[in-house]
């Protein structure tokens, strides 16, 4: 039976809609996403939906109450734990927020990343396969997956709905 945890991982743009809030994952050595860029999320609850979760991750981890929340796909990484986990996450990208964002949390530093170059930061390699279509303006939900093993993608394919 497939029982893949159940995460969020969510992208705050800026106002401008040219940045992307990310978190520089460099604060633990143990961390098994150490200097990768990513977005901000987690482990989904119990007791929350998966929108609740998505917008307590961001308040725990960013300081910022989201406003305009949209869900862009799902993605589904068998393998993908340092012990070979699943996981299949909701990817959400939050275009309006308020507060403050903070300037690191206990993962890493937050930083703003202009859009057209969130390609060339150091992230998970299966990350550059989707991230396109979270950005993208097609209004359909993305649906992935992206099988991995050892650390590293082995494809990748995804449908629209």
């Amino acid at each position: 039976m497939y029982q893949p945890i159940l995460g969020t991982l969510g992208y705050v743009l800026s106002p401008d809609k040219q940045n992307v809030l990310l978190v520089n994952r460099n604060r633990r050595l143990d961390d098994p996403h150490y200097g990768k860029y990513n977005g901000l999320g987690g482990k989904m609850d119990a007791h929350e939906d998966i929108v609740q979760g998505m917008k307590r991750e961001i308040f725990e981890e960013a300081g910022i109450m989201c406003h305009s929340i949209r869900l862009r796909g799902t993605v589904n990484w068998p393998g993908f734990g340092p012990n070979g986990q699943h996981w299949l996450g909701f990817v959400f990208l939050i275009e309006a927020y308020g507060g403050e964002p903070y300037q690191c949390n206990e993962e890493g530093d937050l930083v703003w990343a202009p859009l057209h170059k969130i390609h060339t930061l150091p992230m998970w390699e299966g990350d550059k396969y989707f991230l396109p279509l979270v950005f993208d303006q097609n209004p359909e939900v993305f649906h992935a997956l992206i099988p991995y093993d050892q650390g590293k993608p082995v494809s990748f394919s995804y449908t629209r709905a």
